[in-house]
């Protein structure tokens, strides 16, 4: 009996290990994301590539009003899972960062600064009482120096740079997919084809329609792709188009099968 209030010390303590070196509170954080819809990041080349999942829970639900990719500067843009609540707050944080970078220094922030400022503050909510740890994981890339970067922060508060990667639900299959695909020499097209194609790995029951996909570039910047680029990279990576030629021979079938029960039913008159 003690042993079991025990656990419940720590599993309630945000601030507390347990007896085996883990912290419960931000393993269900990391769960709540795992259990959000996928948002996915790519270097490329160019630029830095964030699509993810923003597909709506019902017909009556306004689909722009699911936001999942943010512009955070000029330069930068990030993408997010989980708590939506949560994942607002740590953006509008690293805005306020960002422009205040502008206002002291006269010069855009750096991808990596930014980064670790946001997770230092993640990281406060797990040692101190009274909080609990934000139940968002981000995706933050833009542009340092002319290269491309890509970072991502989960509730423990740890920032990792990454070529690729994905945060939210179905991480198993897409991050597989990426680790298989992904290229030092990918372009910006290309990085988009493989974002779109590592989430259909996971599930391929979405629509050009259920995506949202943004780019940051030098030349560019931050940069909301329309749909008639997404439905192109859709096509590209090979999906859809499946699907339209199925249909199609099922029709096909049902008008053979059609005309054969009306033989039949002449056959059967012509006997009478």
């Amino acid at each position: 009996m003690m042993g079991g209030n025990d656990q419940q010390a720590y599993d309630r303590g945000t601030s507390l290990f347990s007896p085996d070196g883990r912290i419960y509170q931000v393993e269900y954080a990391r769960e709540a994301v795992s259990r959000g819809a996928p948002s996915v990041g790519v270097r490329t080349t160019d630029g830095v590539v964030f699509v993810a999942m923003s597909r709506p829970s019902s017909s009556l639900m306004e689909a722009e009003s699911i936001e999942k990719l943010h512009k955070l500067d000029d330069h930068l843009g990030t993408a997010s899972a989980g708590h939506v609540a949560d994942a607002r707050q740590l953006i509008d944080l690293a805005r306020r960062q960002s422009q205040g970078n502008r206002l002291r220094y006269g010069e855009p922030v750096g991808v990596e600064t930014l980064t670790k400022f946001v997770t230092d503050h993640i990281q406060e909510n797990t040692q101190r009482g009274g909080t609990r740890p934000y139940g968002a994981a981000l995706l933050i890339g833009g542009i340092d120096d002319g290269e491309p970067r890509l970072f991502a922060a989960d509730p423990s508060g740890t920032p990792n740079e990454w070529k690729a990667t994905v945060i939210g639900g179905g991480r198993q299959d897409i991050q597989g997919h990426l680790e298989d695909e992904w290229r030092d020499d990918l372009s910006l097209e290309d990085g988009i084809e493989l974002a779109v194609a590592a989430l259909a790995a996971h599930d391929d029951d979405f629509e050009p329609s259920d995506l949202a996909v943004a780019t940051v570039t030098e030349a560019d910047g931050f940069r909301t792709v329309p749909v008639d680029e997404i439905e192109t990279a859709f096509e590209a990576a090979g999906l859809g188009g499946d699907d339209e030629d199925d249909e199609g021979t099922e029709a096909d079938a049902e008008s053979d099968a059609d005309a054969g029960d009306a033989d039949e039913e002449d056959a059967d008159g012509s006997d009478e």
